[in-house]
């Protein structure tokens, strides 16, 4: 709290934190309650208690020590002790939510507190958190994707002698069958998924400076306790895993964005091929049916690959720990996991109910060819795996 002015009246706080960020402007975002700022909260304390248990395990610290300081994060992240408004607020005098946290875990963590956050930094802590986040939010996009391969196999199988035109620079090119477009965005959904599932996210241990002066089975330890990969070396400015996962999710947002770009095209009123079962209504013109799925999807598509351009630029780090390239990574990431998520579940529901309509295929292919196929093509595409 603040003082009053000298004659005048206590104008109370003047550092409030700014309103949540609901998503009213971001309705293509997904995994909000494993991604928000609880979520972040609540892994930075796992990190913090993982870390004390591994110590002890090496008996760097009390066996004691350990247990008080994992009931203390626990029931802090599970019983909402810690005020995570109030962490906002003071995150701002040293540049990143750890300190604050660990100040307040210290306090709860007594007569122990001294072996709280021992021989680690703040970077550690929360890169850790981060690949925490990132790895509970990855299984569920992984198992949307794997809906999202089955109902496109089922579609490509469905519609592999379903006869259309294909198109080349907007104009109508040979014939080609609505199996084999199918079967393409199949094949970019199992590229995305494979991509993903391929990142490695390791836990984050170099201490002040990346120099470790602490047991060296140390790090093994602290990964296996979070069920994260044990590094190499300490990443701090070895940003290979940050990079790696920007590239991943711009390509998983690209390859959706692909299957809604057909889509958006395709389901134009005087096109007419394709329509989503559940279409978005319009607040002026009640004979629209919006492809609103497929709209989120390519907004998400125009999102993800700028920032994963800022998660590519924080490569080039100077000395052992950075001032700015570290921190430029956090919400840029957490964006693209939210919005990658989110284009995951809009595909997965646009897919489950999307309309086909071959009387119009074939009606517009009349306007510049004749019937064909490219059903072997489907066929070849259905059985790699």
């Amino acid at each position: 709290m603040t003082s009053a002015e000298p004659g005048g009246d206590d104008p109370g706080p003047r550092s409030a934190p700014p309103p949540a960020d609901l998503g009213l402007l971001s309705p293509m975002r997904g995994a909000a309650e494993a991604t928000g700022d609880a979520a972040v909260l609540r892994a930075m304390l796992d990190a913090e208690a993982a870390l004390a248990r591994a110590q002890a395990g090496l008996g760097l610290i009390p066996h004691e020590a350990a247990t008080v300081i994992t009931t203390a994060a626990s029931a802090g992240a599970r019983d909402g002790l810690f005020d995570l408004s109030a962490l906002v607020v003071r995150a701002r005098s040293g540049g990143n939510p750890v300190i604050p946290l660990v100040e307040d875990l210290r306090v709860a963590a007594r007569p122990y507190g001294e072996h709280v956050h021992a021989g680690a930094t703040s970077q550690d802590i929360l890169d850790t958190a981060l690949m925490l986040v990132v790895a509970r939010a990855r299984g569920p996009i992984l198992a949307e994707l794997e809906q999202v391969i089955a109902r496109l196999t089922a579609l490509a199988a469905a519609h592999r002698d379903t006869v259309m035109a294909a198109r080349t620079l907007t104009q109508q090119a040979v014939p080609t069958t609505f199996g084999l477009k199918a079967a393409g965005w199949r094949g970019l959904a199992r590229d995305a998924r494979d991509r993903l599932a391929a990142v490695m996210l390791p836990a984050q241990l170099g201490g002040p400076a990346g120099t470790l002066e602490q047991g060296a089975g140390l790090p093994g330890r602290y990964a296996a306790e979070l069920g994260l990969a044990e590094p190499v070396l300490p990443w701090h400015v070895l940003r290979t895993p940050i990079a790696d996962l920007g590239g991943a999710l711009a390509f998983t947002s690209g390859a959706l964005g692909k299957l809604a770009a057909d889509v958006l095209v395709l389901s134009r009123t005087e096109i007419g091929e394709l329509s989503e079962g559940v279409g978005g209504g319009s607040s002026s013109m009640p004979h629209k049916h919006n492809p609103a799925r497929a709209t989120m999807i390519a907004a998400a598509a125009r999102q993800v690959p700028a920032l994963a351009a800022i998660l590519y630029g924080s490569l080039a780090a100077e000395d052992e720990r950075p001032a700015g390239a570290w921190h430029a990574e956090w919400q840029p990431l957490r964006e693209a996991v939210r919005l990658v998520a989110g284009a995951v579940h809009d595909a997965a529901e646009l897919l489950a109910d999307l309309r086909v309509h071959p009387d119009r295929m074939r009606a517009n292919l009349r306007l510049t060819g004749t019937p064909g196929s490219a059903a072997e093509l489907v066929d070849r595409a259905l059985k790699e795996e």
